[in-house]
């Protein structure tokens, strides 16, 4: 395992095992939804949306015998700007820090020239790396059908196992964690027991901000959306302080999230209150503004000025 350093050692047992875990996959196939899943609390962005992950993002599931680090990764899918350039790279980087690779598909369809494409940047990029699939959203999936489409994409690329599991409502997802644990290598925890992600609330609470104004918004609204909070401060032991600016592109994207009157930056604040509130256990002020960064998605300095750190070009 690359890239962990810090050990915590607390009396585990002999035969403990740990490692890291890249789940990789098409855009909005499900792999924040799974990762959510399960670690039973939300750490990842999830809507309906297509690349709504951006960036690699560690979930950290612990138990007694084991610990995995799963790295939840954006989409692997043709860049068109700057930061899809940007979750490309994030992507194809988890590659070489896993021990395994979980490649998750939707086998409520017959695969298409997209998962084609994928399994082959799988292969080129696993090198010795194992490869197993998580056939995802199985709750979906008929029986005129069932055979036909597992087959269809257990064949697309050479892997050890396939799990059918629905990451929606749970299914598969325990026996698949299971045999997963037993294919890593034997080492320590290292990260604390309760830690579920090294992304901060500060993260955690524009994720969920950016998560709400993809649910209400259509079209290119979603994709040109960035959330900044501002400022995050505990202001007692019962409300939590939070000011974020929900950055977009144009004019007329700041009029959207907006809305007449004020309603859908209202609503997009209040479902994201309820849930960060569920989230922190205590009352949250969560205040919002919308502001035009022109073509932020283009411009490496905005980018970096948003958090997403962008590598000179080669």
């Amino acid at each position: 395992m690359s890239n962990l350093d810090t050990v915590f050692e607390d009396n585990l047992p002999e035969d403990h095992r740990s490692g890291v875990i890249a789940i990789v996959g098409r855009p909005n196939v499900g792999k924040s939804t799974l990762l959510n899943r399960i670690l039973g609390q939300k750490i990842a962005a999830v809507s309906p949306k297509p690349q709504t992950t951006r960036r690699r993002q560690l979930g950290i599931y612990t138990t007694d015998d084991a610990q995995v680090i799963f790295i939840d990764t954006p989409g692997l899918h043709a860049p068109q700007h700057r930061l899809g350039e940007y979750m490309v790279n994030n992507a194809e980087a988890a590659f070489r820090d896993a021990d395994l690779i979980l490649l998750l598909l939707d086998v409520a369809h017959p695969p298409e020239a997209g998962d084609r494409h994928l399994a082959e940047t799988v292969m080129r990029l696993r090198g010795e790396t194992p490869v197993l699939l998580a056939l995802n959203k199985v709750d979906q999936l008929t029986d005129k059908y069932r055979e036909a489409n597992i087959n269809a994409h257990a064949a697309l690329i050479p892997h050890g196992k396939a799990f059918l599991i629905s990451a929606l409502d749970g299914l598969g997802v325990d026996d698949m964690m299971n045999d997963l644990v037993s294919r890593l290598p034997r080492g320590p925890r290292y990260f604390p027991v309760d830690q579920l992600s090294e992304v901060n609330m500060r993260f955690i609470a524009a994720e969920i901000v950016r998560e709400k104004v993809m649910m209400h918004t259509e079209q290119e609204v979603p994709h040109s959306v960035a959330v900044l909070v501002d400022s995050y401060r505990e202001r007692s032991d019962e409300l939590t302080y939070i000011s974020a600016t929900i950055y977009v592109e144009r004019e007329s994207q700041k009029g959207i999230i907006i809305g007449k009157g004020g309603e859908m930056v209202k609503t997009i604040g209040s479902e994201a209150r309820v849930e960060l509130r569920e989230m922190l256990g205590t009352d949250v002020y969560l205040e919002l503004h919308v502001k035009v960064l022109k073509n932020w998605r283009s411009d490496e300095k905005l980018m970096q000025r948003l958090g997403y750190r962008v590598k000179d070009r080669d």
